[in-house]
């Protein structure tokens, strides 16, 4: 596999996650970036995902990359920054991390492969970006569940 092969593995990687979102949030893709070896492709999610439903959208994570054979490298259990680090069965590594205003952020990192030029993701986001934005910024999309400031009702499903 080479760097190209690797990026849209990621990208692979990163539409299935957040396929099982329900309901659908909102992304715009962050910077591709490459080593000499290594590509990191990631998305960062524009929907307000409020603190009182960000357990549901780590747990739906954490089940989708357990289901799907990704080992569990290290979870961070931070009240205000959660973050859960996984592993692909190919050796790609996946993050999950909340940080500054509750703001999700997606990173899959290859393993070391063949070097090549790496083409931009070809996968529109989903989430409207300033095209002169010099940086992304915070979660400025609202949505009925995930924007929710009160609990899940126990037996409801996201969608319900």
């Amino acid at each position: 596999m080479n760097m190209q092969g690797a990026a849209e593995r990621a990208d692979q990687i990163l539409d299935g996650v957040l396929a099982e979102i329900q309901p659908d949030v909102r992304w715009v893709h962050g910077p591709t970036t490459t080593g000499n070896c290594t590509v990191t492709r990631r998305r960062t999610v524009m929907t307000v995902v409020s603190a009182q439903r960000r357990g549901s959208l780590l747990g739906v994570v954490d089940r989708f990359w357990r289901e799907n054979g990704y080992r569990m490298r290290a979870v961070n259990n931070h009240v205000d920054a959660p973050a859960m680090y996984a592993e692909t069965k190919d050796g790609f590594v996946v993050s999950l991390i909340v940080a500054d205003k509750g703001q999700v952020h997606f990173d899959v990192n290859s393993p070391c492969v063949g070097y090549s030029e790496v083409a931009a993701p070809a996968r529109q986001a989903t989430a409207p970006l300033d095209p002169e934005a010099e940086f992304i910024p915070r979660p400025n999309i609202h949505s009925d569940f995930w924007s929710a400031e009160t609990p899940e009702a126990a037996g409801v499903t996201p969608g319900s």
